[in-house]
Protein backbone atom coordinates (compact mmCIF):
# COMPACT_ATOMS: atom_id res chain seq x y z
CA UNK A 1 0.00 0.00 0.00
CA UNK A 2 1.06 3.46 -1.32
CA UNK A 3 1.21 6.27 1.04
CA UNK A 4 -1.21 8.13 -0.70
CA UNK A 5 -3.62 5.34 -0.33
CA UNK A 6 -3.10 4.97 3.31
CA UNK A 7 -4.08 8.46 3.40
CA UNK A 8 -6.61 8.10 1.69
CA UNK A 9 -8.13 5.66 3.99
CA UNK A 10 -7.31 7.69 6.79
CA UNK A 11 -9.68 10.48 5.69
CA UNK A 12 -11.65 8.60 3.52
CA UNK A 13 -13.36 6.22 6.37
CA UNK A 14 -14.06 9.04 9.09
CA UNK A 15 -15.36 11.15 6.29
CA UNK A 16 -17.82 7.86 5.58
CA UNK A 17 -18.76 7.49 9.25
CA UNK A 18 -19.64 10.91 9.73
CA UNK A 19 -21.58 10.57 6.56
CA UNK A 20 -23.62 7.91 7.23
CA UNK A 21 -24.12 9.49 10.81
CA UNK A 22 -25.35 12.40 9.65
CA UNK A 23 -28.19 10.45 7.77
CA UNK A 24 -28.88 8.49 10.37
CA UNK A 25 -29.74 11.36 13.17
CA UNK A 26 -31.37 13.49 9.71
CA UNK A 27 -34.04 10.96 8.78
CA UNK A 28 -36.99 13.20 9.02
CA UNK A 29 -38.62 14.64 6.13
CA UNK A 30 -39.08 18.17 4.90
CA UNK A 31 -40.87 20.05 2.45
CA UNK A 32 -38.40 21.65 -0.35
CA UNK A 33 -40.55 24.49 -2.02
CA UNK A 34 -39.66 25.84 -5.36
CA UNK A 35 -42.11 28.74 -5.29
CA UNK A 36 -40.81 32.07 -3.42
CA UNK A 37 -43.95 33.98 -3.83
CA UNK A 38 -46.83 31.86 -2.78
CA UNK A 39 -45.68 30.21 0.56
CA UNK A 40 -49.19 28.66 1.14
CA UNK A 41 -49.50 26.51 -1.79
CA UNK A 42 -46.74 27.00 -3.85
CA UNK A 43 -46.45 25.55 -7.13
CA UNK A 44 -43.24 23.25 -6.45
CA UNK A 45 -42.75 21.23 -3.55
CA UNK A 46 -40.94 18.06 -3.22
CA UNK A 47 -40.72 15.81 -0.22
CA UNK A 48 -37.32 14.37 0.89
CA UNK A 49 -35.66 13.15 3.66
CA UNK A 50 -33.53 15.89 5.00
CA UNK A 51 -29.94 14.20 4.34
CA UNK A 52 -31.14 13.38 0.60
CA UNK A 53 -31.59 17.29 0.45
CA UNK A 54 -28.11 17.92 1.81
CA UNK A 55 -26.32 15.76 -0.25
CA UNK A 56 -27.78 16.14 -3.29
CA UNK A 57 -26.83 19.91 -2.32
CA UNK A 58 -22.60 18.84 -2.09
CA UNK A 59 -23.59 16.72 -5.20
CA UNK A 60 -24.85 19.42 -7.53
CA UNK A 61 -21.90 21.84 -5.44
CA UNK A 62 -19.11 18.87 -6.76
CA UNK A 63 -20.46 19.03 -10.23
CA UNK A 64 -20.53 22.84 -10.71
CA UNK A 65 -17.47 22.87 -9.14
CA UNK A 66 -15.92 20.36 -11.86
CA UNK A 67 -17.70 22.48 -14.56
CA UNK A 68 -16.23 25.55 -13.82
CA UNK A 69 -12.81 24.19 -13.92
CA UNK A 70 -13.27 22.03 -16.92
CA UNK A 71 -14.47 25.21 -18.43
CA UNK A 72 -11.45 27.26 -16.89
CA UNK A 73 -9.20 24.73 -18.34
CA UNK A 74 -10.52 25.13 -22.04
CA UNK A 75 -7.38 27.12 -23.12
CA UNK A 76 -5.26 25.41 -21.94
CA UNK A 77 -6.69 22.26 -23.23
CA UNK A 78 -6.86 23.78 -27.13
CA UNK A 79 -3.02 25.28 -26.40
CA UNK A 80 -2.02 21.98 -25.80
CA UNK A 81 -3.96 20.26 -29.04
CA UNK A 82 -2.96 23.24 -30.92
CA UNK A 83 1.30 21.94 -29.61
CA UNK A 84 0.45 18.54 -30.71
CA UNK A 85 -0.67 19.42 -34.05
CA UNK A 86 2.60 21.45 -34.44
CA UNK A 87 4.29 18.94 -32.94
CA UNK A 88 2.79 16.32 -35.58
CA UNK A 89 3.93 18.21 -38.68
CA UNK A 90 7.80 19.21 -37.99
CA UNK A 91 7.80 15.46 -37.13
CA UNK A 92 6.45 14.97 -40.91
CA UNK A 93 8.50 17.98 -42.26
CA UNK A 94 11.36 16.63 -40.31
CA UNK A 95 11.29 13.18 -42.01
CA UNK A 96 10.50 13.96 -45.26
CA UNK A 97 13.63 16.43 -45.41
CA UNK A 98 15.92 13.61 -43.98
CA UNK A 99 14.87 11.47 -46.74
CA UNK A 100 15.37 13.69 -49.27
CA UNK A 101 18.51 14.31 -48.02
CA UNK A 102 19.33 10.68 -47.99
CA UNK A 103 18.36 10.73 -51.35
CA UNK A 104 20.65 13.63 -52.56
CA UNK A 105 23.25 12.16 -50.73
CA UNK A 106 23.08 8.59 -52.74
CA UNK A 107 22.20 10.33 -55.72
CA UNK A 108 25.62 12.38 -55.59
CA UNK A 109 27.61 9.51 -54.63
CA UNK A 110 26.25 7.60 -57.99
CA UNK A 111 27.34 10.65 -59.86
CA UNK A 112 30.64 10.64 -57.97
CA UNK A 113 31.04 6.61 -59.31
CA UNK A 114 33.37 4.00 -57.51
Amino acid sequence: MTLKGFFNWIIGVPIAVIGVGFAVANRQWVTVSFDPINRVHPFATVDMPLWALVFCGVLIGIFAGWYVAWRGNAKYRRATREAKIELVRTQQMHEREKREMQSGALAARQEQGP
